[in-house]
């Protein structure tokens, strides 16, 4: 029996957490300077009424960790916040789209400048704010619209406020990403909630887009970071929409420690209890983004059993969930198991024997084996068509090598992808 439920609510669910995201113009005036660079009758900057910043605050200082990409092209705003995570410790965080700060040359000045608009507004230590940027990668930060819509927002910051929060910060997302989670540690109820964003630029190797994660748990700082990396490598760490990871993925939790269980700093049972709640709902969560790629019509979940160890069992997922070709097939509803069994030779993972592998395709509209022992099948096409037109798509794949198992979270590519990403910039 799990030990946590979903409840409404997302980032201020946890006790002492307030937020709220407003239109500051942030997207509109990076537009306009590419505009200028175009011609010179470029229009004035208009904001474009969609909320393009949030800022997320606790009343009190609280242990917190992040883990940030693995690609060495990075924006400065996660070199900031390594530096103002080093003593494990924030209070608020503030981020904005349009622009994701990164590849600029006075990037860390302009990513120090929003932490300290923050911290003045908030009255707090600037040492203590997180900071986060996503959008297009190369053009300079306009602070002019951080700063009246951080003052804008010192003043508008409430429970109610999380959803505007996850509105802010979303690109070419079509849903809001929020999500809240209780358990009970010791007698005492603990929230976690939070928001995500995640569209494209999505790729396994951290692999996060970004997410801002809160919990009134009393945990330490280094237990905290444990549980994050541990509720990642199953979770967001197994979606891949596009193959290429951005440079600014970010995620990030703050622990208030307002439950009042007694402190986890060990990894005993009550951290497990704790692991179990954030890994669920991390996993909801990686679902949400796999589910809104860029273009995609369908959330493809690739389950592997069988695998001789998990390493085994993950690098297959993640190899066929990054296929292109796999992704190609499931849009147009083509059950052709060859790109399946493709993408687990070239995995690279430890295979006994490729003769003892099974894929089968399941949805809301049924099952269907179309290999076993490493054959293809004949099969009724009309059902597997059906089967792969559903909006949710398992590809199921049993490797007969021992008892491990894996899940990795992916979509279709469709040809609204390449039109979404043939002019992001405009």
């Amino acid at each position: 029996m799990s030990n946590f439920h979903f409840i409404p609510g997302g980032v201020t669910a946890a006790q002492g957490f307030t937020a709220n995201g407003v239109c500051a113009g942030v997207k509109a005036a990076t537009s306009a300077a590419i505009d200028k660079t175009k011609k010179a009758d470029a229009p004035a900057v208009i904001p474009n009424g969609k909320r393009d910043l949030a800022l997320i605050a606790c009343d009190k200082p609280c242990t917190a960790a992040a883990i940030f990409t693995k690609n060495l092209v990075k924006s400065d705003t996660i070199y900031v916040t390594q530096k103002h995570l080093e003593n494990g410790t924030a209070q608020a965080v503030i981020v904005n789209s349009g622009n994701a700060n990164a590849c600029n040359p006075d990037g860390y000045e302009k990513a120090e400048a929003m932490a300290k608009l923050a911290a003045d507004a908030l009255g707090i230590d600037e040492n203590n704010v997180l900071v986060a940027s996503t959008g297009v990668i190369g053009q300079p930060l306009p602070l002019a619209p951080i700063e009246s819509g951080v003052n804008a927002l010192k003043d508008i910051l409430s429970k109610e406020g999380g959803t505007n929060a996850a509105e802010a910060i979303m690109t070419t997302d079509t849903v809001k990403k929020e999500w809240a989670v209780q358990t009970v540690i010791g007698g005492k109820t603990v929230t976690i909630g939070g928001i995500a964003k995640g569209s494209g630029m999505i790729h396994i190797n951290m692999g996060t887009t970004l997410s801002f994660v809160t919990t009134d748990a009393a945990i330490s700082a280094g237990m905290l970071k444990a549980a994050l990396m541990e509720a990642a490598d199953v979770s967001y760490n197994m979606v891949s929409v596009d193959g290429d990871t951005s440079t600014n993925d970010t995620l990030a939790i703050l622990a208030s420690g307002y439950a009042g269980n007694a402190e986890i700093t060990e990894k005993n049972e009550d951290y497990d209890i704790f692991l179990e709640a954030l890994t669920a709902a991390f996993q909801a969560v990686a679902k949400k983004l796999a589910a809104d790629g860029e273009g995609a019509t369908k959330l493809l979940i690739c389950k592997v059993s069988g695998a001789k160890d998990d390493k085994a069992a993950k690098t297959v997922a993640k190899s066929v969930i990054c296929s292109s070709l796999v992704k190609a097939a499931m849009f147009g509803a083509d059950a052709n198991c060859g790109r399946i069994l493709c993408a687990v030779g070239y995995s690279g993972a430890d295979v006994d024997d490729v003769k003892k592998i099974d894929v089968a395709y399941k949805s809301a509209a049924g099952e269907i084996l179309v290999c076993q022992n490493g054959c293809g099948l004949a099969f009724d096409e009309a059902k597997a068509e059906q089967i792969l037109l559903e909006n949710e798509i398992e590809i199921i794949i049993t490797l007969g090598d021992g008892a491990a198992a894996a899940e990795a979270y992916g979509c279709d590519l469709t040809y609204d992808y390449v039109k979404i990403n043939g002019d992001y910039r405009t």
